[in-house]
């Protein structure tokens, strides 16, 4: 069949908006109508070159919310019908981090820039040529083949926008904060970057406890809304944070920094670490060019006052848990999601929404296929 997809053909480049061909599903794996994808920063990484591809043209997209049509030979998890999140980690359930309850570091997810399926082939075609699927999914097109493992249904009342960004943005900020934090009642916590995945890293935090949550962002309104969310106090620098949190904590520093920059430096760590108090927690979010090495910390301080630094793919969480914990999160009033929706726009449109995160416009903007579709 026909699709129109949002590729790109080198990096760094811009997303070329047009028709490929695409396979039915084989065997494990599923064809999805996407109704909604959320625009993520990972996806931005590819396009200025942050993070290569194994091979292009490359398919985009890796937070999204559609409907199953039709299912390959051996599918059980989903049915035609069901409307699913995708997840970007395509969970194998047996290898040995699965097996640990660590679906977020399954082996499958070496697959993420490679672009094929698990089977090593491609769905996606361009001029004679296979498009890799970021993610095994590439929901940067109307229609895709995932595998069964990336799908997970949820209930069929939850708006396609709202489930887009559960996918990625939502559990990973929200981890970011409850489990890679570990963050207890009345805590002192900085979050650095309150976009798409900060301000749930902001969420998280007061919905564990945290008597203050301090925000930090160059942009003023997403200190706006990072305040009606969760967070006590908003600064535009986080040595102003740092310093309140040294007044809370009789000069101690904050109990933990959790960084969600939209591009990571070494200096954003620099500065995160030092604002955190002796035996406190220092998470990395936020992704960084691939090929940037350092940590930028005094060696000889980090033996002596044990504070730790704390990577977090994914929220520290498994998709199959955290994708139906965060609508279930959602429905009963705990978790704000419509309110992270700056603005939905047309796939066409993808570059400009992208010029719309770099000049700071957007918390999270989604892409909505509903017009292309005639609705769900």
């Amino acid at each position: 069949m026909k699709t129109t997809a949002a590729l790109l053909w080198e990096a760094p480049g811009t997303w070329d908006v047009r028709e490929v061909d695409l396979d039915p599903p084989k065997a494990g794996e599923v064809l999805v109508q996407m109704m909604a994808s959320g625009l993520c920063h990972s996806d931005d990484h590819f396009a200025q070159g942050d993070i290569p591809f194994h091979s292009y043209p490359a398919c985009g997209g890796h937070e999204g919310a559609g409907i199953v049509r039709e299912v390959g030979p051996g599918v059980t998890r989903v049915v035609p019908g069901d409307h699913i999140v995708t997840s970007f980690i395509p969970a194998c359930g047996h290898c040995r981090m699965c097996v640990a309850g660590r679906q977020n570091l399954c082996d499958n997810g070496a697959l993420i820039t490679v672009g094929t399926q698990l089977d090593g082939t491609f769905r996606m075609h361009a001029d004679g040529r296979g498009v890799a699927q970021n993610a095994c999914l590439s929901t940067f097109s109307e229609w895709t083949v995932i595998p069964e493992v990336s799908a997970t249904p949820i209930r069929r009342d939850i708006p396609f926008e709202v489930a887009a960004i559960v996918g990625c943005a939502v559990p990973t900020g929200w981890g970011s904060a409850v489990r890679a934090a570990q963050i207890d009642a009345g805590d002192v916590v900085i979050v650095m970057g309150t976009g798409g995945i900060g301000m749930n890293a902001v969420q998280g935090a007061r919905y564990v406890g945290a008597e203050h949550v301090l925000a930090v962002d160059p942009v003023a309104m997403k200190r706006e809304l990072a305040l009606k969310l969760g967070a006590t106090q908003a600064f535009a620098d986080i040595g102003e944070a740092a310093e309140v949190a040294r007044s809370l904590t009789n000069g101690q520093g904050a109990d933990s920094a959790i960084v969600c920059v939209g591009v990571l430096a070494t200096e954003h760590l620099a500065q995160a670490y030092a604002a955190v108090r002796k035996g406190g927690t220092l998470v990395v979010t936020s992704a960084a060019k691939h090929d940037l090495i350092g940590i930028p910390v005094p060696l000889l301080e980090f033996t002596m006052s044990e504070k730790r630094i704390q990577g977090a793919l994914y929220g520290m969480g498994g998709p199959a848990r955290e994708i139906p914990l965060m609508l279930d999160l959602y429905r009963n009033g705990s978790l704000k999601l419509e309110e992270l929706i700056t603005r939905t726009y047309d796939l066409k449109q993808v570059n400009e929404a992208y010029a719309d995160l770099h000049n700071g416009l957007n918390v999270r903007a989604v892409v909505s296929f509903a017009n292309r579709h005639g609705g769900s």
